[in-house]
């Protein structure tokens, strides 16, 4: 796990420019670090390590093999096998690293190489033969590549503050990306190639861009795309959840490879106990293995009565941190630095926090349950999607079963008649009425008409069984890939590594091929994932049919600070002069939270985490000095 950073332009590159990016990415990588300049001073790339795989200096990177140059960031987890293999084929190795693979792989394969990799990457390859650079992404977008083409410049690096110290890259920001994220945190700054900077793109999960070298022209294309395989269609339940935990199993035996400590987060959930209790059966009993939650003693929000089932199963090493509004407070600066863009909920902070306290317990490696929830049909109102796929002569039994054990799953009529009112016609009500709660109200008119209509529901490929394709899309394109970003960034500002077992593509193929009611028929969430550990994940774990999720009690925080910080915001002169912000509505919020609306607590959050991105992250960047990107 690692920061790349890079320039190749026209003119001679400026070695002070790629050591000021690599600077800025000092966090994800304080082990190591490496500067390579070509002969004719035109490309330069630059690395910061974190030491896991090969952790001697035989691991340096930038890395040199046979005239390509590397930078890489992340684990290509099968690497012991793809060396094997490329071994049999004449293929010689000096290290024990995945990144030399990665060169050797690439020198046999060319391009094709990404689409075998089982891992989780973003890296640059510099082919000094080809006249070319070759970068490529996971397929899930695990590992973050942004870059800037400019004239006469492409520039590339793994975070945001890395591109902005250059003097070439605009820091100009596009305030309708953040809004989208603010009605709808799925969507706006990480489902698509543009970002919120106009100067600054981002491949997408599976995507592989090439640079010719003297025209800095680029193109970019997949290497890897979802598909379906029709012959599972038709797999049994004991069959299908055989199938799975044998894939899970061996997703989790490849992310245990590490030449530091490993161990996992834990929450009260299937997803995280599921792989902690395989990695107990793959480690064997006598491996002390670390676990990580964090905690909110006496609230609803708190899991451990649930996780110590796993962690006393497992015989784990159980580490708590207690997150709080006050740590929130005092952290706030440095949290919305190390995240870049404002976050969704106060779950990220509680993330920053678990990781964190992995650092101070010096454990490098984490596992993680992210993914699980879009792969497999883990969220309560993927439900509606299962029924309209369903046969109609069986759909109003099934409805009836869902409502039983989940009762908010559904929508009720006058939730539905709701959202199909105009938007400006909801708008105009919640103004006349000082109700409601979408953040659409808090926004002016106009700029609320854009949001909605950006944010409207991408039609359901017709192909596609309906929940097969909103789990497909909610993987790759909207809610996972923001979920990855915050583990990437959150993880990283600490200097750990996040790997996460059901972010493979195998059990993503795998489980998207099946019948839908593989995945949440009988009225479950998660059907195949509970099947598949019957036997192995504690039963008050795995029969638990409410979905909590790692949510700090977000209300309670909103009476311990947070509200006054939210007023404070809404009530400096530089809210209205956004000229975005609907400013009665928000300080009408304020007012209902405290006479007993906790609910909006949620919407408050919004305005908190972007105003406070102006201030701590995009104020702190306009206030440090850029550097060029080329000598003159």
């Amino acid at each position: 796990m690692c920061g790349i950073a890079g320039i190749i332009a026209k003119r001679p590159v400026n070695p002070q420019a790629v050591e000021a990016m690599t600077r800025k990415l000092a966090h994800r990588g304080p082990d190591d670090q490496g500067l390579w300049r070509s002969g004719d001073g035109k490309a330069a790339l630059g690395h910061r390590r974190l030491s896991i795989l090969d952790t001697s200096m035989a691991g340096h990177q930038p890395m040199a093999r046979d005239d390509l140059v590397t930078v890489f960031n992340g684990e290509i987890y099968n690497f012991v096998e793809l060396r094997t293999e490329l071994a049999e084929l004449g293929e010689t190795f000096a290290t024990q690293s995945d990144t030399e693979v990665i060169l050797a792989a690439y020198g046999r394969w060319g391009t094709d190489c990404f689409a075998r990799f089982n891992g989780m990457f973003a890296l640059a390859i510099l082919d000094q033969p080809r006249n070319r650079l070759v970068c490529a992404r996971d397929r899930f977008g695990e590992k973050p590549f942004l870059f800037a083409a400019r004239p006469g410049l492409f520039a590339f690096a793994s975070e945001y503050k890395a591109l902005l110290a250059l003097s070439e890259v605009s820091r100009d920001f596009e305030l309708l990306p953040l809004l989208r994220f603010a009605h709808r945190p799925a969507t706006g700054l990480d489902d698509q190639r543009a970002t919120v900077f106009p100067a600054i793109s981002q491949l997408l999960p599976g995507e592989r861009l090439i640079l010719d070298l003297d025209s800095l022209e680029h193109r970019i294309d997949r290497y890897w795309t979802l598909r379906r395989d029709q012959g599972l269609a038709g797999l049994g339940i004991d069959e299908a959840a055989e199938r799975f935990r044998d894939l899970l199993t061996d997703s989790v035996r490849l992310r245990l490879r590490s030449d530091v400590a490993v161990g996992s987060c834990l929450s009260g959930g299937l997803d995280s106990g599921s792989i902690i209790m395989l990695a107990r059966r793959l480690l064997g009993d006598g491996v002390p293995y670390h676990v990580f939650t964090g905690r909110f003693p006496g609230t609803k929000a708190d899991e451990w009565e649930v996780a110590r089932h796993t962690a006393l199963a497992a015989g784990a090493i159980v580490h708590q941190v207690e997150p709080g509004a006050a740590g929130l407070l005092a952290d706030l600066p440095d949290f919305l630095w190390a995240n870049e863009l404002p976050v969704g909920s106060a779950s990220q902070y509680a993330q920053y926090c678990v990781f964190r306290l992995a650092k101070e317990m010096g454990v490098t490696v984490l596992l993680d349950g992210q993914g699980a929830d879009e792969i497999l049909g883990g969220y309560e109102q993927y439900f509606a999607r299962y029924l309209a796929g369903r046969p109609e002569t069986e759909r109003a039994d099934e409805e009836r079963a869902i409502r039983a054990r989940y009762p908010g799953a559904l929508d009720n009529p006058r939730q539905a008649l709701s959202k199909a009112l105009p938007p400006r016609l909801r708008h105009w009500l919640a103004r006349v009425s000082g109700r409601g709660s979408d953040l659409l109200f808090g926004l002016t008119a106009d700029l609320a008409a854009q949001v909605a209509l950006a944010n409207a529901e991408p039609p359901v490929p017709e192909n596609w069984p309906p929940l097969s394709a909103e789990l497909a899309r909610d993987s790759f394109a909207t809610h996972l890939p923001v979920l990855l970003r915050y583990g990437d960034r959150n993880s990283m500002a600490h200097s750990r590594e996040v790997r996460l077992p059901f972010c493979d593509h195998r059990i993503a193929e795998f489980a998207l091929s099946l019948d839908p009611r593989l995945l949440m028929g009988d009225a479950q969430t998660k059907r195949l994932l509970r099947e598949a550990m019957k036997g192995i994940l504690p039963e008050p774990v795995r029969s638990r049919w409410n979905k909590q999720g790692f949510l700090p009690p977000q209300e309670l925080w909103f009476t311990q600070g947070l509200a006054e910080e939210a007023e404070r915001v809404i009530e400096d002169p530089s809210f209205a002069a956004a000229g975005c912000w609907n400013v009665g509505w928000w300080k009408s919020a304020v007012k209902r939270l405290r006479s007993g609306e906790g609910h909006l607590a949620w919407m408050l959050w919004r305005p908190l985490m972007i105003e406070g991105w102006r201030r701590h992250f995009l104020g702190r960047i306009n206030a440090e000095p850029s550097v060029p990107g080329v000598l003159p």
